[in-house]
């Protein structure tokens, strides 16, 4: 994964399996929430106080939180 000064690393903690833990916020600013989109609909992670630390790069860690569907 290639990494820009202006992206910030995070670290996703539940929800589905098939979503990668680390996420690249191309932001690079934290936000409270993250809505990743997701088939037809979206993941929602909340921030938290926790930290991981992913070979020697710690991250902030959001906890999935629900999911909600795409309106037409």
């Amino acid at each position: 994964m290639s990494v820009t000064s202006h992206c910030l690393l995070v670290f996703l903690k539940g929800g589905p399996s098939d979503i990668p833990e680390i996420r690249e916020l191309e932001s690079g600013s934290i936000e409270d929430r993250l809505k990743i989109p997701r088939g037809n609909g979206y993941e929602h992670f909340e921030i938290t106080q926790e930290f991981k630390d992913v070979g020697g790069v710690l991250m902030r860690v959001y906890r999935w939180s629900y999911r909600t569907a795409i309106a037409e």
